[in-house]
């Protein structure tokens, strides 16, 4: 894979930008790769450069990977004040549920249906799809879709006014773990231990709602990547985003094993014989 400054506005010339329609909803979603489809979705600000790097090692384990816009502009790097003013408008948006009561986010229709669609252009048994930081648990209320095999939470980060909550609501809850034990299926998470947004009473919650079924990785605070862009640095402040600005892409690196090991997961799950 071509080597891509992480500062710097990545134009996506190597993805193909779809405008899709469903649900009378109209999304832009960048395509990309080949084979069984995975759901690659962006974390605050957007697809940054850092979230295209990790949706091209997806696309170069022989995946077909469709990564939709969100939020923010495609490509920009994490700029301070944007990031800032990106979170805001996601706040007060009609499609996103960032606070503790509401349940989940109206944008899992859309997404869930996205993966129906991937699924008939792909083929393969089934789908795949992470979600990170605000779109966190967003891979977990897409298990409600059929065609979802292999869910995986980085870093779920709502509802944000409420640590030990969950976005999903009790009844979503207890359809996907009813789900998971009848199809004998499982949901990785990763966070790493000092994260201040996603804390250790969300993966608690999340134990006791889906069971052995909830895989949890808690990476050491050490591990993490500490030339991060300003916004990660100045709002962020604690290691957080495992498989994008905290990872360490070297050898014997937890994050980086952490990325493998999503990678095997997907292959596991998704490609018939691995």
């Amino acid at each position: 894979m071509t080597s891509r400054k992480l500062d710097e506005f990545d134009p996506l010339d190597d993805f193909t930008p779809r405008t899709i329609t469903l649900d009378g909803i109209t999304k832009v979603v960048q395509v990309s790769g080949s084979g069984p489809a995975v759901i690659v979705m962006p974390e605050l600000p957007g697809i940054s450069p850092y979230m295209a790097r990790f949706a091209r090692w997806v696309r170069e384990a022989g995946f077909t990977v469709y990564m939709p816009s969100l939020y923010g502009r495609d490509g920009d790097p994490s700029n301070l004040e944007a990031t800032q003013e990106i979170f805001r408008k996601i706040c007060v948006s009609a499609e996103f549920h960032a606070f503790a009561g509401a349940g989940s986010s109206p944008v899992t229709q859309w997404l869930r249906a996205l993966a129906r669609q991937a699924h008939a252009e792909c083929g393969g048994p089934g789908v795949g799809a992470i979600g990170m930081c605000f779109s966190g648990n967003f891979a977990l209320s897409m298990m409600l879709e059929p065609v979802m095999l292999a869910p995986v939470l980085a870093q779920p980060s709502l509802p944000i006014d409420y640590p030990a909550k969950l976005e999903s609501s009790d009844e979503e809850l207890a359809r996907i773990k009813a789900r998971l034990d009848r199809d004998g299926l499982d949901v990785l998470a990763y966070r790493f231990a000092g994260d201040r947004i996603c804390q250790a009473q969300r993966f608690a919650a999340y134990q006791r709602a889906l069971g052995e079924h909830f895989i949890a990785r808690e990476l050491p605070d050490n591990a993490a990547n500490q030339e991060v862009p300003e916004f990660f640095e100045k709002v962020v402040q604690t290691p957080h985003s495992v498989v994008t600005v905290h990872l360490i892409d070297e050898a014997g690196q937890p994050t980086r094993a952490a990325r493998d090991e999503i990678l095997a997961f997907f292959r596991q799950k998704l490609v018939p014989g691995a």
